[in-house]
């Protein structure tokens, strides 16, 4: 047993440069274990940053570095300035306003049940469904209490969510600005040659910042487009309903099936059993489908060779582990790990 444990730290870490890596990503992980939530700010900005560096990219064939990043940074202040001085209470509004309103949705869907049962009384079991629905009631009943309660508990945040709309944007401009020097000084803790971490970084490198800035792409194009529809429709919480199906791209497949609900439930109590519900959840399928079909082929140039199966599981795993972040990079990490465990040198592929 132990000669064969042996054998295989002989064939896979041969190498000081995969010993060391694999000491680096145990550090990380680690850390992020450890203090994740007081580098909260970091990891954000950093996400940020690395957002960024494709406008940073294509302002410096017009001007120099710092003018760059200069202009790419003020309009970055100035979208999350948009963001949280108009979406952010509307949504706010609207989420609290649609709490309240729950339990009539449910109440009224709960009638539509009667309903049918009334009509096809062998179609299920009537005592289940009763019995379901009268406890979604109950507790759609407390949420309005609860989300008035959630909302005066966070005031004493409100100290802390002002220090990371100051703190955040000061670390996106030291990264944006002296990206070269940090990646410089990080680079001389790690061998002088280094083949397999420099072949593995540029190719993921591309993939990552790629799949990521045409992810957030395609997030404001798809809530856009969709509150847009939903607002000429009269729809209620188009704006919430919006930033749902926006961010339901994030996740492939399970946020689609997802917001589904939230969207079909809000359509039947506004407009009933009736062809305006039928419009607008007709318009909703529509931009899912323009979204699958259209924008994502146009956004990202290379499909991501990863089975549906391994992207929930990578969903799965990263989302419970940094939550949303995790979820919007779960694609591209899993995708970092395919090529790591693909390109990982052997003690036969060194010799050879």
């Amino acid at each position: 047993m132990l000669k064969t444990i042996q054998k295989w730290i002989d064939s896979y870490f041969a190498e000081e440069e995969t010993i060391i890596l694999v000491l680096l990503l145990s550090a990380f992980l680690l850390l992020m274990f450890f203090f994740g939530s007081e580098l909260a700010p970091v990891i954000i900005s950093i996400i940020i940053a690395y957002l960024l560096q494709g406008l940073v990219a294509f302002f410096s064939r017009w001007c120099c570095h710092r003018w760059a990043v200069t202009i790419t940074f003020v309009i970055f202040m100035g979208v999350a300035a948009t963001i949280l001085l108009l979406a952010v209470p509307i949504i706010g509004r609207q989420l609290q306003a649609l709490a309240f309103e729950l339990p009539k949705i449910l109440n009224k869907l709960h009638l539509f049940v009667k309903q049918l049962n009334l009509q096809y009384p062998d179609a299920y079991a009537t005592f289940e469904v009763e019995q379901l629905m009268s406890h979604g009631i109950q507790k759609a009943a407390g949420l309005g209490q609860t989300a008035l309660s959630t909302s005066i508990e966070t005031i004493p945040n409100v100290l802390a969510l002002t220090i990371y709309i100051v703190l955040i944007p000061i670390l996106v401009f030291f990264f944006l600005k002296d990206k070269t020097k940090i990646l410089a000084w990080l680079g001389q803790f790690l061998p002088s040659k280094r083949p397999f971490m420099q072949s593995v970084w540029q190719e993921m490198n591309v993939q990552v910042a790629n799949y990521a800035r045409g992810k957030a792409v395609e997030v404001f194009i798809v809530a856009g487009v969709t509150i847009f529809s939903f607002a000429v429709m009269n729809q209620n919480y188009a704006v919430l309903l919006g930033v749902l199906v926006g961010l339901s791209v994030v996740v492939p497949y399970i946020g689609a099936v997802i917001v589904t609900i939230p969207v079909a439930l809000v359509a039947f109590f506004q407009w009933g059993w009736s062809e305006n519900f039928f419009y607008v959840f007709g318009v909703y399928l529509f931009i899912q489908f323009l979204d699958g079909n259209v924008l994502v082929p146009l956004l990202f140039s290379e499909a991501v060779d990863l089975h549906p199966v391994a992207i929930i599981i990578a969903v799965l795993i990263f989302g419970g582990a940094w939550g949303f972040w995790g979820v919007f990079f779960a694609i591209p990490l899993a995708t970092l790990i395919k090529a790591l465990i693909e390109a990982w040198p052997t003690k036969e592929q060194i010799q050879q």
